[in-house]
């Protein structure tokens, strides 16, 4: 009997028949939270790994409760089988009470850097537009440049001082550079467009006008990768720089708008409100879904959500060994609301970060059973933004910029 017992043999009282047990692994942020099995508490994670392993489980369906004072429940019912583990190792629990601050006011529009260390702001002063630099690490925001700076400095060369029209010159477009080290502006001026750079390295930032870059006429959508330069021309064939990729012709239609999202090992393409995937076997593009709004990539580089206006889904990059285990090329269909989402973003690997209508939302990808989801804001009109580095949630809503407390 000992060594039965030590081998992990048990009578099962149920089913009346000795079986041999199975185990639970959990991983939790934060430490030292409350395991309840079927209602009765069993454990707490340890101190230093926030994980705790429950041995000696009769096979069966667990009620899996994780607690801590202040944070959302999380909970699933889970299957121990005889002999294996069930590991459940991203667990996050997210407070009650998340506290906001307001960083600034009177915001038209907002960008993140590619490094998520600042943020260009888009301000109105005197019934002018001016972008203001906000250092996300030092708390600190200063003046960049302004509407009257460009047009007092850049005057288009169209007619005499006297007989100039309005002064004014329109934001038509910001973007950052890769290394998020300077950001170039479109401005609209007296019926002509100009593109300007700005350095955000010098003091005081330098301003420089850029030449106009005229590509080929043949291409209506492109986008650069690992140094490459991928593109659909308007004959609908598919290029990596001079490499033709396509066997046959993209049917591409007129006065509809084309993007390319290139990810590690998968390109998509968008048409409007439908998504194709690149399929390297018969090397053409085939529908993959209707309605898309828009699709990201998570920081493992694994997985892509992609979204509508009711409903997310995930899809699987790569294979991932741990449980729950996918295979690469999966596609998970995660939920379906009745409020428009918004925008939705990668929290970590695991969890995402919504806002649907009002409300602002957590979701977790773990479709074991019911998936938790919790609200953590509400605000007018949202628009949401998340930075890996920070873990902080920022909201611009009626003008406002707000910023929550780190996530975890």
């Amino acid at each position: 009997m000992a060594i039965f017992y030590s081998q992990g043999y048990r009578i099962d009282i149920d089913s009346k028949r000795i079986t041999q047990t199975g185990g639970l692994f959990l991983k939790v942020i934060p430490k030292q939270a409350e395991i309840y099995l079927n209602e009765k508490l069993t454990k707490k994670t340890d101190f230093f790994f926030g994980s705790a392993l429950i041995e000696n489980l009769l096979p069966r369906k667990y009620k899996i409760e994780i607690k801590k004072e202040g944070y959302h429940p999380w909970e699933k019912n889970l299957e121990i089988k005889e002999k294996e583990v069930v590991e459940t190792k991203n667990i996050v629990l997210f407070s009650e009470n998340i506290n906001f601050e307001i960083l600034s006011k009177n915001i038209e529009n907002l960008w993140f850097s590619p490094d998520e260390k600042k943020m260009i702001l888009k301000e109105t002063e005197n019934g002018n537009w001016v972008l203001k630099l906000y250092d996300l690490e030092r708390n600190i925001k200063s003046r960049l440049i302004g509407e009257e700076d460009i047009y007092t400095n850049y005057i288009p060369p169209l007619h005499p001082p006297a007989l100039a029209g309005p002064s004014g010159a329109d934001l038509t477009g910001l973007e950052f550079s890769e290394d998020s080290k300077e950001i170039y502006l479109d401005i609209g001026m007296e019926e002509q467009e100009k593109k300007f750079s700005l350095k955000l390295d010098k003091v005081p930032p330098v301003l420089t006008e850029r030449e106009m870059v005229i590509t080929t006429e043949n291409i209506i959508t492109s986008q650069a990768f690992n140094g490459g330069l991928y593109y659909l021309d308007n004959f609908g064939n598919f290029f990596n720089d001079e490499e033709k990729l396509s066997e046959k012709p993209f049917p591409v239609k007129t006065e509809t708008e084309y993007r390319l999202s290139v990810f590690p090992e998968k390109v998509f393409l968008r048409e409007g409100k439908t998504l194709y995937l690149f399929n390297p076997d018969s090397k053409i593009f085939e529908k993959f879904f209707e309605g898309i709004n828009d699709l990201k990539i998570s920081p493992d580089l694994k997985k892509l959500v992609y979204f509508s206006d009711s409903e997310i889904w995930i899809f699987f990059v790569k294979e991932i060994a741990n449980q729950p285990k996918r295979k690469a090329g999966e596609q998970l269909f995660l939920i379906r609301l009745s409020e428009k989402i918004g925008n939705c973003l990668w929290v970590n690997s695991d969890y995402l970060i919504f806002n649907a209508g009002n409300k602002i939302k957590i979701v977790e990808i773990d479709d074991r059973d019911r998936i938790n989801i919790v609200d953590i804001a509400k605000h007018e009109g949202p628009e949401i933004f998340f930075s890996q580095n920070s873990k902080k949630i920022y909201i611009l809503s009626n003008g406002n910029l707000y910023a929550s407390e780190a996530l975890f």
